[in-house]
């Protein structure tokens, strides 16, 4: 089975990009400063019609933060699992955790049922877990269709080794897709642990058209956080990650 290519798009243009650029998956996204929050409806939809015969994956996470949800989060969660389907989503990506850093198997079992028949992705609340192997278990059990992962670290490259322990650990019952620095210049080197699927955003960004501009606001609140940059995904640098993936 060939390596697939998952792309992390937080636009339409985004979007676009993937099938320009030959990925298989898009993972469609809100809130890039929070990791991944769930689109609007509008988004969700028009994001349907452009991938096509791609396959469309639909985050659902609430908020920002941790992965603990109360009640009204995990409500809105089941909602949202719900307007997916209703639009033809072929899945959803979402993760669950309990106070103690563990899986939260019941709640997770429960949304993958709600979501049938799309697939879940467990995201990388996975990499927030106390322990991995435990929670690959809990992960298989609750009946998720893959698990995105950079190894329990930052990077995919930093967590290489936990990497290759998660693969090994799995044993072909459940996908793993390696994600968090995904490049060309080392795709080959993480597809090659025999992970199921790679996850990028292929981002660059370009400068606003914008002739005036505040300095002094930050529309976040976070100071840094560029304001009139634009971030999209990059044809080419997906189109060059699916080139290296032809040879696994």
């Amino acid at each position: 089975m060939k390596t697939e290519l998952e792309i992390c798009a937080y636009s339409l243009e985004s979007c676009l990009a993937a099938k320009e650029g030959g990925a298989d998956r898009v993972e469609l996204c809100a809130g890039m400063y929070d990791g991944g929050t769930t689109p609007s409806a509008a988004t969700i939809r028009m994001a349907r019609e452009i991938t096509g015969n791609m396959q469309l994956f639909v985050m659902i996470r609430p908020r920002g933060g941790d992965f603990l949800y109360s009640d009204l989060e995990y409500r809105q969660m089941r909602e949202d699992i719900l307007f997916a389907k209703e639009t033809g989503a072929d899945g959803v990506v979402l993760g669950i955790l309990d106070r103690a850093g563990k899986v939260d198997k019941v709640r997770t079992a429960e949304l993958v049922r709600l979501a049938l028949p799309m697939q879940v992705t467990f995201h990388r609340a996975f990499d927030m877990t106390d322990d991995y192997k435990e929670a690959l278990e809990a992960v298989i059990e609750a009946g998720c269709y893959r698990i995105l992962t950079s190894g329990l670290r930052n990077t995919v490259m930093e967590g290489y080794d936990t990497l290759r322990e998660i693969v090994k650990s799995a044993e072909g019952r459940i996908h793993i897709m390696a994600g968090s620095g995904v490049c060309a210049a080392n795709a080959a080197t993480i597809a090659a642990l025999g992970v199921n699927a790679l996850h990028m955003s292929g981002k660059s960004s370009r400068d606003s058209k914008m002739s005036f501009r505040n300095p002094a606001v930050f529309m976040g609140g976070v100071p840094g956080i560029p304001e009139y940059n634009i971030a999209y995904s990059d044809v080419e640098k997906i189109r060059n990650v699916k080139s290296i993936l032809q040879n696994f």
